[in-house]
C-alpha cells in the first residue's frame, strides 16, 4: 500500500490527485506508508473544539479559552489564531488582536471526560500508547496489521473518522519511523490532518530552525545561535565529537535528531514529569489571606489530577509571578509522596509565608513533581496522615462523580469562587 483515501478507505500503490472510488481529494500517499507504524495523535484546539462543539452558535466564531481581564490564553480556535492569538498570550493582548472573539473558562471536568473517551478508542488498537497531555499522545502499532486486518496506517485513518463520528470533535495524525518525526508530522497539515515523514526527514528537517528540537528551549537556542548553529541542517552538518565535547550527551542528542534519529520506545509507563495548575489575578495581591484563597482550589484541582492519574508527588513546588513579571519559585521535599490538596495546600502555605511580606504579586500556582506510583507511595511506612487524607477527598471524589463537580467544596474555595475571576 502506497496510497490510501481518507474518506472511503481506498488503497492503492500509486498516488493519485482524487480518489478513484468516492473522488475525495483527501489522498495519502507515502512510499513507506505500509510499513510506519509509530504514530502522534493531537487534538485540534482541543478545549475550544469541546467549547464549540456544545455551543454550536460558536461555530463560525473565534473562541478563546481561558479567563480574567489580567489571565493569560489557555487555547483558542483556528479562527482566532488567524487573527494572531496564541496559547500563553496575556489576555488583553488577545483581545486587542481579536476583539470580537467569545471567552470561555475552562472546564477541564469536561476535558478529562472526552480525553478518556478519544484515549479509549486508540487504546482498543493497541497497548502502546504514551500520555502527553489530556490532548496528545504517542501510539506504536508495530505488529498489530495481523490483528486488525489492515496496516497500521489505514487502521489510524479509521481512528481518526471514528473520533470525529462519536465525538464530534476532531484529531490530526503524524505517522513516522519514530516518536520525534512522528510529533513534528502531526503538526504539519492541522486541523484534521494526516501527515507522514519518513526516509526523507533529514532533508525535510534541514532547514528548519533548530527550536523545533525536543529539549531546544529559548536559552538553548540562544546558545546554539551564538555557536553558529541556526538550523537543524547546521547541526546535521557538524562534527558528532565537536557537538558532544561542547554539550555531552545532549549534545549527542541533537545530533540524532538532526538526522531524524530517536531511539525512544513509546513507554505507557513513563510518567509526566509533573502536574501544576496557576492563576493570574485581576488586581495585584498583596495580604497572605487572599493569596491563600487563590491557593486553595489551585491544590484542590492538582489532587484530582494526581489521583486521576494514579500518582503522587515527592517535591511540591509555589511559583509566585511579580507585577515586573519576576517569577519567583519554592520547592520542598516530602517525606511520603502525596496526591492529596490537604498536604498540598499545607505546604505551600508554609511556602507562601515567607514571600507574603506586602509584596504585589499577579500570579499564584502550585504543583508537584518526582512523580511515583501512587501504590508506591500509599506503602510508605510513615504515611499514616497522608493515608487518611487520601480517603477523605477519594471519598469526595466519588461524591462529585455522581453528582457534579460542584456539589462538594470547601468553605475556603468557595469563598475563592465566589470573591475572585479564576483563570
Amino acid at each position: 500500500m502506497k496510497a490510501f483515501c481518507r474518506d472511503c478507505f481506498w488503497t492503492g500503490e500509486q498516488p493519485l490527485r482524487r480518489c478513484p472510488d468516492c473522488g475525495s481529494p483527501r489522498i495519502v500517499a507515502h512510499a513507506e506508508l505500509g510499513d510506519l507504524a509509530i504514530a502522534h495523535m493531537d487534538c485540534d484546539a482541543f478545549y475550544a473544539s469541546v467549547e464549540k462543539r456544545d455551543r454550536p452558535e460558536l461555530r463560525d466564531v473565534p473562541v478563546i479559552v481561558g479567563g480574567g481581564k489580567r489571565g493569560v490564553v489557555t487555547t483558542c480556535c483556528y479562527i482566532a489564531r488567524i487573527k494572531g492569538v496564541r496559547s500563553a498570550m496575556p489576555m488583553f493582548k488577545a483581545l486587542k488582536a481579536c476583539p470580537e472573539a467569545v471567552v470561555i473558562k475552562p472546564d477541564f471536568t469536561k476535558y478529562r471526560f472526552e480525553s478518556r473517551r478519544i484515549l479509549g478508542m486508540a487504546a482498543e488498537l493497541t497497548p502502546l500508547i504514551q500520555n502527553l497531555s489530556l490532548d496528545e499522545a504517542w501510539m506504536d502499532l508495530s505488529g498489530t496489521q495481523r490483528l486488525h486486518g489492515t496496516p497500521p496506517a489505514l487502521t489510524l485513518a479509521r481512528l481518526q473518522a471514528r473520533i470525529e463520528a462519536e465525538t464530534g470533535l476532531t484529531v490530526s495524525i503524524g505517522l513516522a519511523p519514530n516518536k520525534f518525526l512522528a510529533k513534528i508530522a502531526s503538526e504539519l497539515d492541522k486541523p484534521r490532518g494526516f501527515s507522514v515523514i519518513g526516509a526523507e526527514a533529514q532533508g525535510f528537517l534541514a532547514g528548519k530552525p533548530v527550536r523545533i528540537l525536543p529539549g531546544v528551549g529559548p536559552a538553548m537556542v540562544a546558545t546554539l545561535e551564538k555557536a553558529g548553529f541556526r538550523t537543524v541542517g547546521d547541526l546535521a552538518r557538524a562534527d558528532r565529537k565537536v557537538l558532544a565535547d561542547r554539550w555531552g550527551a545532549h549534545g549527542l542528542r541533537l545530533w540524532d535528531l538532526a538526522h531524524g534519529r530517536d531511539n525512544r520506545p513509546v513507554n505507557p509507563d513513563e510518567v509526566r514529569k509533573g502536574i501544576s495548575c496557576e492563576t493570574t489575578f485581576n488586581d495585584d495581591l498583596t495580604r497572605a489571606a487572599d493569596l491563600e484563597d487563590r491557593l486553595a482550589p489551585l491544590c484542590d484541582r492538582v489532587a484530582r489530577q494526581a489521583r486521576d492519574g494514579a500518582v503522587a508527588g515527592r517535591v511540591v513546588t509555589l511559583k509566585l509571578r511579580s507585577t515586573d513579571f519576576r517569577i519567583v519559585t519554592r520547592r520542598r521535599t516530602l517525606p511520603v509522596a502525596t496526591q492529596t490538596a490537604k498536604t498540598l495546600f499545607q505546604v505551600g502555605r508554609e511556602l507562601l509565608a515567607r514571600e507574603a511580606d506586602g509584596r504585589p504579586w499577579r500570579l499564584i500556582g502550585i504543583g508537584i513533581a518526582d512523580l511515583v506510583d501512587a501504590d508506591l507511595a500509599a506503602a510508605d511506612f510513615f504515611a499514616d496522615a497522608e493515608r487518611k487524607a487520601l480517603a477523605s477527598e477519594r471519598s469526595v471524589d466519588a461524591i462529585r462523580a455522581k453528582f457534579g463537580a460542584g456539589a462538594v467544596t470547601s468553605g475556603r474555595i468557595l469563598r475563592s469562587k465566589t470573591s475572585y475571576d479564576d483563570v
